[in-house]
Protein backbone atom coordinates (compact mmCIF):
# COMPACT_ATOMS: atom_id res chain seq x y z
CA UNK A 1 0.00 0.00 0.00
CA UNK A 2 1.54 3.63 -0.80
CA UNK A 3 2.24 5.52 2.30
CA UNK A 4 0.13 8.35 2.81
CA UNK A 5 3.01 11.60 3.07
CA UNK A 6 2.41 15.03 4.59
CA UNK A 7 2.32 18.59 3.48
CA UNK A 8 4.75 21.15 4.33
CA UNK A 9 3.30 24.96 4.56
CA UNK A 10 5.12 27.73 4.07
CA UNK A 11 3.80 30.29 6.07
CA UNK A 12 4.04 34.04 5.99
CA UNK A 13 3.14 36.10 8.71
CA UNK A 14 2.77 39.58 9.88
CA UNK A 15 5.65 41.72 9.78
CA UNK A 16 4.58 43.95 12.87
CA UNK A 17 0.91 44.80 12.53
CA UNK A 18 -1.17 41.58 13.31
CA UNK A 19 -4.15 42.84 10.85
CA UNK A 20 -1.82 42.08 8.21
CA UNK A 21 -1.95 38.00 8.94
CA UNK A 22 -4.33 36.66 6.12
CA UNK A 23 -7.31 34.71 7.28
CA UNK A 24 -5.91 31.97 4.90
CA UNK A 25 -2.92 31.71 7.30
CA UNK A 26 -4.60 31.43 10.38
CA UNK A 27 -6.79 28.44 8.69
CA UNK A 28 -3.77 26.91 8.21
CA UNK A 29 -2.07 27.17 11.21
CA UNK A 30 -5.29 25.91 13.18
CA UNK A 31 -5.37 22.67 10.89
CA UNK A 32 -1.58 20.97 10.71
CA UNK A 33 0.13 18.97 13.08
CA UNK A 34 2.54 21.15 14.10
CA UNK A 35 4.39 25.03 13.63
CA UNK A 36 7.87 24.80 13.46
CA UNK A 37 9.05 28.22 14.62
CA UNK A 38 12.12 30.53 14.20
CA UNK A 39 11.68 31.44 17.81
CA UNK A 40 8.99 29.68 19.44
CA UNK A 41 8.52 32.20 22.39
CA UNK A 42 7.91 35.04 19.78
CA UNK A 43 5.70 33.15 18.09
CA UNK A 44 3.54 31.61 20.74
CA UNK A 45 2.39 35.19 21.40
CA UNK A 46 0.98 35.81 17.75
CA UNK A 47 -0.41 32.20 18.06
CA UNK A 48 -2.15 33.03 20.70
CA UNK A 49 -3.29 35.87 19.89
CA UNK A 50 -5.22 34.13 16.69
CA UNK A 51 -6.15 31.22 19.34
CA UNK A 52 -4.47 28.56 17.58
CA UNK A 53 -2.88 26.40 20.00
CA UNK A 54 -1.39 23.50 18.06
CA UNK A 55 2.22 22.24 19.40
CA UNK A 56 5.39 23.78 18.23
CA UNK A 57 9.08 23.33 17.72
CA UNK A 58 11.91 25.49 16.96
CA UNK A 59 13.46 25.39 13.57
CA UNK A 60 16.59 27.70 13.32
CA UNK A 61 20.36 28.73 11.98
CA UNK A 62 21.22 26.70 14.22
CA UNK A 63 19.45 23.60 14.81
CA UNK A 64 18.55 23.51 10.95
CA UNK A 65 20.70 21.05 10.09
CA UNK A 66 19.45 18.97 13.11
CA UNK A 67 16.05 19.68 12.56
CA UNK A 68 15.63 18.78 9.32
CA UNK A 69 15.43 14.72 9.32
CA UNK A 70 13.30 15.35 12.47
CA UNK A 71 10.95 17.05 10.68
CA UNK A 72 10.99 14.82 7.57
CA UNK A 73 10.49 11.73 9.19
CA UNK A 74 7.15 13.44 10.28
CA UNK A 75 6.01 14.31 7.25
CA UNK A 76 7.07 10.79 5.84
CA UNK A 77 4.87 9.72 8.52
CA UNK A 78 1.56 11.73 7.26
CA UNK A 79 1.44 14.86 9.72
CA UNK A 80 1.48 18.32 8.00
CA UNK A 81 3.69 21.28 9.18
CA UNK A 82 3.50 24.59 9.11
CA UNK A 83 6.92 26.06 8.94
CA UNK A 84 6.82 30.35 9.80
CA UNK A 85 9.58 32.74 10.50
CA UNK A 86 9.78 35.46 13.28
CA UNK A 87 8.23 37.60 10.90
CA UNK A 88 7.13 38.04 6.78
CA UNK A 89 7.97 35.51 4.53
CA UNK A 90 10.19 31.90 5.38
CA UNK A 91 13.18 31.45 3.75
CA UNK A 92 13.72 34.97 2.44
CA UNK A 93 16.80 35.72 4.81
CA UNK A 94 15.83 33.13 6.80
CA UNK A 95 16.17 29.43 7.57
CA UNK A 96 14.11 26.86 5.19
CA UNK A 97 16.07 25.98 2.72
CA UNK A 98 17.26 22.44 3.86
CA UNK A 99 13.75 21.44 4.68
CA UNK A 100 12.34 22.61 0.99
CA UNK A 101 14.80 21.02 -0.57
CA UNK A 102 14.68 17.29 1.24
CA UNK A 103 10.50 17.63 0.75
CA UNK A 104 11.14 17.66 -3.10
CA UNK A 105 13.38 14.86 -3.13
CA UNK A 106 11.42 12.51 -1.01
CA UNK A 107 8.17 13.77 -2.64
CA UNK A 108 6.81 15.80 -0.25
CA UNK A 109 3.96 18.60 -1.33
CA UNK A 110 5.59 22.07 -0.05
CA UNK A 111 2.63 24.39 -0.35
CA UNK A 112 3.16 28.59 -0.27
CA UNK A 113 0.54 30.48 1.82
CA UNK A 114 1.37 33.89 0.66
CA UNK A 115 1.73 37.08 2.91
CA UNK A 116 3.81 39.80 4.36
CA UNK A 117 7.21 39.96 2.35
CA UNK A 118 9.28 43.30 3.87
CA UNK A 119 11.36 43.41 0.44
CA UNK A 120 8.86 43.44 -1.77
CA UNK A 121 6.59 45.99 0.46
CA UNK A 122 9.86 48.49 0.73
CA UNK A 123 10.08 48.48 -3.16
CA UNK A 124 6.75 49.03 -3.75
CA UNK A 125 6.94 52.74 -1.69
CA UNK A 126 10.65 54.17 -2.94
CA UNK A 127 9.72 55.88 -5.28
CA UNK A 128 12.08 53.89 -7.12
CA UNK A 129 12.35 51.63 -10.48
CA UNK A 130 10.46 48.36 -9.60
CA UNK A 131 10.28 47.21 -13.39
CA UNK A 132 13.75 45.02 -12.09
CA UNK A 133 14.29 44.35 -8.18
CA UNK A 134 16.89 42.15 -7.05
CA UNK A 135 16.66 40.89 -3.55
CA UNK A 136 19.94 40.93 -1.35
CA UNK A 137 18.86 40.72 1.99
CA UNK A 138 21.74 40.75 4.77
CA UNK A 139 25.05 41.32 3.63
CA UNK A 140 28.03 38.74 5.59
CA UNK A 141 29.19 40.82 8.63
CA UNK A 142 32.75 41.18 7.73
CA UNK A 143 33.45 44.25 6.02
CA UNK A 144 35.65 42.74 3.55
CA UNK A 145 33.05 40.18 2.37
CA UNK A 146 30.58 43.04 2.14
CA UNK A 147 32.81 45.02 -0.35
CA UNK A 148 32.89 42.29 -2.78
CA UNK A 149 29.45 41.31 -2.25
CA UNK A 150 28.81 45.18 -3.06
CA UNK A 151 31.16 45.25 -5.75
CA UNK A 152 29.68 42.52 -7.60
CA UNK A 153 26.24 44.40 -7.20
CA UNK A 154 27.64 47.64 -8.56
CA UNK A 155 27.23 47.00 -12.14
CA UNK A 156 23.47 45.67 -11.59
CA UNK A 157 20.83 47.40 -13.48
CA UNK A 158 18.14 46.81 -11.17
CA UNK A 159 16.76 48.23 -7.88
CA UNK A 160 18.48 46.34 -4.81
CA UNK A 161 17.35 45.61 -1.93
CA UNK A 162 18.94 45.02 1.30
CA UNK A 163 17.50 44.18 4.99
CA UNK A 164 19.71 45.69 8.04
CA UNK A 165 20.34 44.75 11.23
CA UNK A 166 20.45 47.34 14.55
CA UNK A 167 24.04 46.58 15.09
CA UNK A 168 26.40 48.44 13.31
CA UNK A 169 23.97 50.06 11.08
CA UNK A 170 25.99 53.10 10.72
CA UNK A 171 29.05 51.29 9.53
CA UNK A 172 27.10 49.10 7.50
CA UNK A 173 25.68 52.02 5.63
CA UNK A 174 29.08 53.46 4.80
CA UNK A 175 30.07 50.75 3.41
CA UNK A 176 27.35 50.03 1.01
CA UNK A 177 27.50 54.05 0.67
CA UNK A 178 31.13 53.93 -0.30
CA UNK A 179 31.22 50.83 -2.40
CA UNK A 180 28.11 51.59 -4.53
CA UNK A 181 28.69 55.32 -4.83
CA UNK A 182 27.70 58.30 -2.72
CA UNK A 183 25.53 59.73 -5.00
CA UNK A 184 22.99 56.52 -5.74
CA UNK A 185 19.81 57.29 -4.85
CA UNK A 186 18.49 55.36 -2.04
CA UNK A 187 14.81 54.70 0.49
CA UNK A 188 15.40 53.05 4.05
CA UNK A 189 12.71 52.47 6.13
CA UNK A 190 12.59 51.04 9.60
CA UNK A 191 9.82 49.37 11.73
CA UNK A 192 7.51 48.55 8.84
CA UNK A 193 4.14 48.01 9.46
CA UNK A 194 4.59 49.26 13.18
CA UNK A 195 4.08 52.21 15.67
CA UNK A 196 7.35 53.78 14.83
CA UNK A 197 7.62 53.05 11.56
CA UNK A 198 9.71 55.67 9.61
CA UNK A 199 11.05 56.63 6.28
CA UNK A 200 13.58 58.28 4.62
CA UNK A 201 14.67 58.81 1.20
CA UNK A 202 17.59 60.78 -0.32
CA UNK A 203 21.22 59.86 -1.74
CA UNK A 204 23.23 57.46 0.02
CA UNK A 205 25.50 60.00 1.82
CA UNK A 206 22.09 61.75 2.67
CA UNK A 207 20.77 59.09 4.46
CA UNK A 208 24.03 58.02 6.00
CA UNK A 209 24.44 61.14 7.97
CA UNK A 210 21.00 60.60 9.26
CA UNK A 211 21.52 57.17 10.44
CA UNK A 212 24.67 58.63 12.17
CA UNK A 213 22.47 61.08 13.77
CA UNK A 214 20.07 58.88 15.50
CA UNK A 215 20.24 55.47 17.27
CA UNK A 216 19.41 52.83 15.66
CA UNK A 217 16.30 51.02 16.72
CA UNK A 218 14.54 47.51 14.98
CA UNK A 219 14.57 46.38 11.70
CA UNK A 220 15.46 48.43 8.31
CA UNK A 221 15.23 47.38 4.71
CA UNK A 222 17.27 49.42 2.28
CA UNK A 223 16.66 50.32 -1.51
CA UNK A 224 19.19 51.71 -3.52
CA UNK A 225 18.78 52.64 -7.37
CA UNK A 226 20.73 50.02 -9.64
CA UNK A 227 23.15 51.28 -11.99
CA UNK A 228 22.14 53.57 -14.66
CA UNK A 229 22.20 51.59 -18.53
CA UNK A 230 25.68 52.81 -20.38
CA UNK A 231 25.54 55.66 -21.71
CA UNK A 232 26.11 55.72 -26.02
CA UNK A 233 28.55 58.14 -26.43
CA UNK A 234 28.33 57.67 -30.17
CA UNK A 235 25.43 59.24 -29.80
CA UNK A 236 25.37 63.07 -29.32
CA UNK A 237 23.59 63.73 -25.83
CA UNK A 238 22.45 67.32 -24.20
CA UNK A 239 24.62 67.14 -21.03
CA UNK A 240 22.96 70.01 -19.38
CA UNK A 241 19.60 68.81 -19.97
CA UNK A 242 20.53 65.62 -18.26
CA UNK A 243 21.55 66.96 -15.11
CA UNK A 244 18.03 68.61 -15.38
CA UNK A 245 16.73 65.85 -16.03
CA UNK A 246 18.48 64.05 -13.12
CA UNK A 247 17.13 67.07 -10.39
CA UNK A 248 13.83 66.73 -11.54
CA UNK A 249 13.22 62.97 -11.87
CA UNK A 250 15.83 61.59 -8.59
CA UNK A 251 15.33 64.43 -6.81
CA UNK A 252 19.44 65.69 -6.51
CA UNK A 253 20.36 68.54 -5.50
CA UNK A 254 22.21 69.95 -8.71
CA UNK A 255 25.38 69.75 -7.31
CA UNK A 256 24.73 65.75 -6.94
CA UNK A 257 23.16 66.05 -10.40
CA UNK A 258 26.20 67.36 -11.66
CA UNK A 259 28.74 64.68 -10.43
CA UNK A 260 26.41 61.83 -10.94
CA UNK A 261 26.05 63.24 -14.94
CA UNK A 262 29.49 63.64 -15.12
CA UNK A 263 30.64 60.18 -14.28
CA UNK A 264 27.87 58.63 -16.28
CA UNK A 265 28.66 61.04 -19.04
CA UNK A 266 32.13 60.89 -19.08
CA UNK A 267 32.29 64.68 -18.66
CA UNK A 268 35.02 66.78 -16.43
CA UNK A 269 32.87 67.30 -13.22
CA UNK A 270 33.90 71.48 -13.21
CA UNK A 271 33.09 72.03 -17.23
CA UNK A 272 29.70 70.38 -16.50
CA UNK A 273 28.99 72.44 -13.61
CA UNK A 274 30.07 75.78 -15.78
CA UNK A 275 27.91 74.57 -18.81
CA UNK A 276 24.76 74.27 -16.86
CA UNK A 277 26.02 77.40 -14.58
CA UNK A 278 25.85 79.58 -17.47
CA UNK A 279 22.77 77.81 -19.22
CA UNK A 280 20.54 79.01 -15.99
CA UNK A 281 22.28 82.56 -16.67
CA UNK A 282 20.83 82.46 -19.71
CA UNK A 283 17.62 81.24 -19.40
Amino acid sequence: MEKNLGTLFIVATPLGNLEDMSPRAVKTLETVDLIACEDTRHSRRMLLHFGVGKPTTSYHEHNEEEKTPQLISRLMEGQSIALISDAGTPLLSDPGYRLVKQCHLQGITVIPVPGPFAGAAAASVSGLPTDRVLFVGFLPKRKGAQEKELQALGTVNASLVFYLSPHQLSRTMETIAETLGNNRHAFLIREMTKLFESSYQGTLRALCEHVASEEPRGEYTLVVEGRAPEVDTSVQVDAEAYVEGLVESRRLSPKDAVRQAASELGIPRRELYNRVMAKRKRS
